[in-house]
């Protein structure tokens, strides 16, 4: 099912008959995912799936909800908080990758990796699927002292000194069903579990949905931190490797193109900027592109008298070696970092607190 289509329709926004009847058997398919997910969980709580720990601190960056939370950038905020500290950190992702050769510092990434290992020069990111290997190669063979594990909070078999969750403000609980229903991995009350929650584009909220949501969540864990971020543009940066600045976008025709889980987040951070956005074309998460996808991009652009084409640093890592094949568009990517808005002190005391406890 074609994943704009999908989100419509456990949304809500497609109407008749056959849309109802397939959120029915989404419905049904639910509850066997809920009896799976309580019986997996039961197994942890219960001691009988075993949990390895490894001889590093181990700090998970998850979520509750499947795809567009915007981990990645928290990821990249909390690896250079620890590259400030002088600690050796490596990240553990599954990830998605182009090529992968014996030496684990010569991998090339595409997706959130790339950005990742773009990001944060003094880390090691390690792709595999099974976090604990991966967790001893990056103390074995790179001397990691933290392991940041992307996307670990259903990732139970790894051992963790702090659980972080991300959740994106503007759909928190995704639409209050559980997969395939809606986009919930588990429960809200899953979030006992949790130690901490970073907030994110909390500036595409109202303040008094945010306090709301923040209410729900001390209801579930009174003792979690809560702290709350916007995803700040930084600048774009283009194809030619220069950089043009938030203030400098505003009035500009752009078409914007992404392949990310929430694209409606990407597009209307491009319009507060002042951009008009005379056409924009979504792709499926984690879509890779090819030569014929960017001749369809540049041609619709130009039909619509656009001059700037942009994406997310994510798809760019997946469409910088094609030619464009027109000089007449200037091609970029919008770069952005995690800004917080509240609770930054809390959250590094906790981590702190954390660290203090495994390492020297």
């Amino acid at each position: 099912m074609n994943q704009l289509y999908y989100r419509k329709l456990i949304a809500g926004q497609v109407k008749g008959w056959i849309a109802a009847f397939l959120r029915l058997l989404l419905s049904l398919a639910a509850y066997l995912y809920l009896a799976l997910i309580t019986l997996r969980n039961f197994l942890y709580d219960a001691g009988i799936l075993k949990v390895h720990r490894v001889n590093a601190a181990v700090i998970s960056i998850g979520n509750v909800t499947a795809g567009g939370t915007g981990k990645t950038p928290l990821v990249i905020w909390l690896c250079n908080l620890l590259g400030e500290k002088g600690v050796p950190c490596a990240i553990l992702t599954r990830g998605y990758k182009a090529a992968q050769n014996s030496q684990l510092k010569t991998q090339s990434y595409i997706d959130e990796p790339a950005v990742i290992a773009e990001s944060c020069p003094n880390a090691t990111v390690i792709i595999n699927p099974n976090r604990v290997a991966g967790a001893r190669e990056a103390i074995e063979n790179f001397n990691a002292k933290v392991l940041i594990m992307d996307d670990g909070f259903q990732h139970r078999r790894l051992a963790r000194d702090l659980d972080i969750v991300a959740i994106d403000a503007a759909c928190p609980f995704g639409y209050e069903r559980l997969l395939p229903a809606g986009l919930l991995r588990e429960p809200p009350t899953a979030l006992k579990r949790a130690h901490a929650v970073v907030l994110t584009r909390c500036d595409q909220v109202a303040d008094a949905d945010l306090t709301k949501l923040e209410h729900q969540l001390n209801a579930i864990n009174p003792n979690m931190t809560i702290a709350a971020s916007v995803h700040s543009p930084v600048c774009v940066k283009t194809a030619e490797g220069t950089q043009i600045k938030p203030e400098q976008l505003k009035g500009k025709n752009a078409f914007a193109f992404c392949g990310i889980a929430n694209p409606d987040a990407f597009f209307t951070t491009l319009k507060a900027l002042g951009l008009n956005l005379v056409g924009i074309s979504p792709y499926n998460d984690h879509y890779h592109y090819n030569a014929g996808d960017i001749a369809d991009i540049c041609e619709a652009a130009k039909k619509l008298n656009a001059n700037l084409v942009l994406t997310t640093q994510k798809d760019w890592t997946k469409i910088s070696s094609f030619e464009p094949g027109t000089k007449e568009l200037l091609f970029g990517y919008l770069a952005i970092q995690l800004r917080f808005r509240d609770g930054r002190e809390k959250l590094i005391g906790l981590i702190e607190r954390a660290l203090a406890a495994t390492i020297s």
